[in-house]
């Protein structure tokens, strides 16, 4: 049950930053929702596909869109009001992001996924549905230009799949990788790190 919280607390704080970038773009109430839902289960449903589980389970299972679609509507009621949440709302993010990775790679090795097919598959199902957000509004994808993001998701994902090779309880992997993920995260937001870009470009 603590774990479907978590997941239900990570789903809406994932629809909640697609809300938010939604409002920004201006987009009407159905945009909203469309972008809060694909934030928040769009890596799950990448997964899904991935490993051949048809339907993707975020799909057959109503509180997953419930919350995400509530989130979502709120968002574009309350806009103002989220947007002072900012801090807390990316504590949750972290949070959510290593559930996420941490689930996306366990169910990866689970259903016979090679480890670093299954490092992929997790880091993806936690950064997926923000890449999804950022393209349907013609941005490229912020995991991919700044910030400790998807590098924290991978770490996390290897970290993983190494307690499953090493035959270690699989509450204290999931734990050990999400809490990496999550301190990685924070620290990065902490020191305003971001992963290294080419030299010597123009402009």
């Amino acid at each position: 049950m603590l774990l479907v919280v978590l997941e239900l607390i990570g789903i809406a704080v994932f629809a909640a930053s697609g809300a938010v970038a939604a409002v920004r773009a201006r987009l009407d109430v159905f945009g909203v929702i469309i972008l809060a839902l694909t934030t928040a289960l769009g890596g799950g449903i990448i997964r899904d596909v991935l490993l051949g589980v048809h339907p993707p389970t975020s799909l057959r299972s109503w509180p997953y869109l419930l919350v995400a679609g509530v989130t979502g509507l709120v968002v574009f009621w309350y806009h103002p009001q989220v947007a002072k949440l900012r801090r807390s709302v990316l504590l949750l993010d972290a949070v959510g992001l290593g559930l996420f990775v941490t689930s996306g790679t366990t169910t990866a090795l689970t259903l016979g996924a090679p480890p670093y097919a299954a490092c992929l598959i997790g880091m993806t199902t936690g950064i997926g549905g923000g890449a999804l957000r950022d393209l349907l509004l013609r941005e490229i994808p912020l995991v991919l230009r700044r910030e400790i993001y998807a590098v924290a998701a991978l770490c996390g994902a290897v970290v993983v799949a190494v307690g499953e090779w090493a035959r270690l309880p699989k509450g204290l992997v999931a734990l050990t990788g999400a809490s990496i993920i999550i301190t990685i995260r924070l620290i990065a937001l902490w020191r305003k790190w971001n992963a290294p870009v080419a030299r010597g470009l123009d402009g």
